[in-house]
């Protein structure tokens, strides 16, 4: 009979690579399932066509999608799309970079950032940080004149936008203008069966939530980092203004409120919106009001690009 803990180990293996086939699999077919976006093409059709670029990073280069807006620019947008943390499918929200870059008037920098299971926490993290910064370094470039950069993400990418905030003010690297956070995941250390006890039936279910930890995070020791879990972060001050929108039954919902209030109660600035009825696609269900949020997303984000600044200067 073997000993326990070989028992234990053999389990754990198996189960490890039980889950990176999955994720194989679900970033295999991102480009095929994915269809959320499609009913969400409110603006931007006419835009120019998309080029690609490589942006180095301390990971390595990594592609990125660059929207361009009609006219002059009002800033730069760097987006990070959802995903579970191993749908590698920037395309995915095509719908929210043409919308931003139309009515907002930013150019988005769309990231193709790396994913489970062939990378592993804090590489995308890292990834979007980095991006952040040669963003705000390409004013030239990106023919925006040396304007001011932000940053949004969806899902999974809420989490690494807030990571790359929080990495930002660390590092002293770059001051975004605003974090647009949408249903973000912003706790991968709290136990799994708490997050689905408090929102029974919603859209992400264990299945999701265990993958999340046993491909992308599967280090359990670092989950309560900051970079990994924002709102464990010991400090939340001198980061951004915020606009974070969660949606009342989705299960990271109450990640995402909680998060909002630390941040006020930090001093950090915070536009917060709760979407009635909503589960984790929360822009689903009603286009009319779809589009009203991300119309006001696009007025917070113009806003905050043409500011000065000096509302929200660090001291």
């Amino acid at each position: 009979m073997r000993p326990k803990p070989i028992r234990t180990l053999h389990r754990m293996v198996v189960v490890g690579i039980r889950a990176d086939l999955t994720a194989w699999s679900l970033g295999l077919g991102a480009s095929r399932t994915v269809r959320y976006g499609d009913a969400l093409q409110f603006e931007g059709g006419d835009l120019a066509p998309t080029a690609r670029v490589r942006v180095p990073t301390r990971r390595g280069p990594v592609p990125c999608d660059v929207y361009r807006p009609h006219g002059t620019p009002t800033g730069v947008l760097v987006h990070l799309h959802g995903g579970a943390f191993v749908m590698r499918h920037p395309a995915m929200d095509d719908f929210w970079a043409r919308y931003m870059a139309a009515r907002a008037g930013v150019v988005v920098v769309n990231v193709d950032y790396d994913v489970a299971p062939r990378h592993r926490y804090p590489v995308a993290q890292e990834q979007a940080h980095d991006v952040l910064v040669w963003a705000a370094a390409q004013g030239d470039s990106l023919s925006t004149g040396g304007r001011r950069v932000a940053v949004s993400g969806l899902s999974a990418g809420g989490n690494l936008a807030a990571a790359a905030c929080l990495m930002a003010r660390d590092e002293r690297s770059v001051q975004p203008a605003l974090q647009v956070l949408g249903v973000p995941s912003l706790d991968v250390a709290e136990p799994v069966d708490s997050k689905v006890a408090r929102a029974p039936g919603s859209m992400i279910g264990r299945q999701v939530l265990e993958l999340v930890r046993a491909t992308y995070f599967r280090d359990a020791s670092r989950r309560e980092e900051g970079y990994a879990s924002p709102l464990l972060a010991p400090r939340l001050d001198k980061l951004p203004p915020a606009y974070v929108v969660t949606a009342q039954r989705d299960v990271l919902r109450a990640e995402g409120d909680a998060y909002a209030a630390r941040l006020a109660d930090s001093g950090v600035a915070v536009d917060h919106e709760v979407v009635p009825g909503a589960d984790h696609y929360f822009l689903d269900g009603d286009p009319e009001r779809a589009r009203a949020l991300l119309e006001r997303i696009a007025v917070r984000l113009r806003d905050a690009l043409d500011d000065t600044g000096s509302r929200h200067d660090r001291s």
